[in-house]
């Protein structure tokens, strides 16, 4: 754990917001190289994400976290502290949605292929989620709940996640997200369909989130289960999975072809 990576005369960095940066550029490193075989600009993806879907997905990934732990982190407290996102303190599907929104409005604008550019960027929001999680990791923040297993880690004493041994449950999911981003990107050149990469990362990340989740030890903290049985994560899952599914069969049933290069 090392929320702190370097402090030089007082200005910090914090190593989850350098890690969130550079999964932001591995994401579109990947993407760029993907629309390039779409038969798009790869330059069309930088220009779509700076500022637009870095400043959508900052958005919705605080705002969902201000709302959901207003009144533990944030009530009574400084306002302008619900802006500093270098911290920790983002929620993925909020990011997710905010990123999209941002997206799709750009695209309109532009008059592009909104399904076609969704399926290049689909593997890079795995990949950029993959440091997403290594950050959590060395912020001690979505911490697993207790193990006995031999690659079990402990946290420094006197944080949160301290109590003997836990799941590196970060490192779990950013394996998961690591496998999901190899397979989207290999799975693109052989799609049949505009939308078909995007709709598979919905479905496929909801498994992997509710697999991950199983692991997390951070909610008998933070927030209770829904109805005792599902994790915050697992019941967006649900409507995820939902989502990327109706997308699915509503994008192949159009059957629109993939444009060759």
């Amino acid at each position: 754990m090392k929320p702190i990576l370097f402090d030089i005369g007082g200005f910090q960095v914090h190593t989850f917001g350098l890690l969130v940066g550079l999964g932001f550029v591995a994401g579109l490193w990947l993407a760029s190289r993907l629309a390039r075989r779409a038969g798009l600009r790869p330059e069309l993806v930088y220009d779509l994400a700076v500022p637009w879907i870095v400043i959508g997905a900052l958005i919705g990934a605080r705002t969902v976290y201000v709302i959901s732990y207003w009144e533990r982190d944030f009530a009574g407290r400084p306002w302008f502290e619900t802006l500093e996102v270098w911290r920790g303190g983002l929620v993925f599907y909020g990011g997710l949605i905010g990123g999209s929104l941002a997206a799709i409005f750009r695209l309109k604008q532009l008059k592009l292929p909104l399904w076609r550019v969704g399926d290049c960027l689909a593997p890079g929001i795995a990949l950029g989620h993959v440091f997403g999680r290594v950050g959590c990791l060395f912020n001690g923040c979505c911490y697993g709940h207790a193990s006995n297993l031999p690659w079990a880690i402990r946290f420094p004493k006197g944080t949160l996640p301290f109590d003997g041994p836990v799941h590196p449950a970060q490192i779990y999911e950013a394996l998961l997200d690591l496998a999901l981003a190899g397979t989207l990107a290999w799975l693109h050149g052989r799609r049949r369909f505009d939308g078909q990469i995007f709709s598979l990362y919905l479905i496929a990340y909801a498994f992997v989130r509710t697999f991950a989740e199983l692991f997390r030890g951070d909610y008998s903290v933070r927030s209770a289960p829904l109805a005792g049985i599902l994790t915050p994560g697992q019941s967006t899952s649900i409507a995820t999975l939902a989502a990327g599914l109706a997308l699915y069969f509503v994008l192949r049933r159009g059957q629109s072809a993939p444009a060759q290069p």
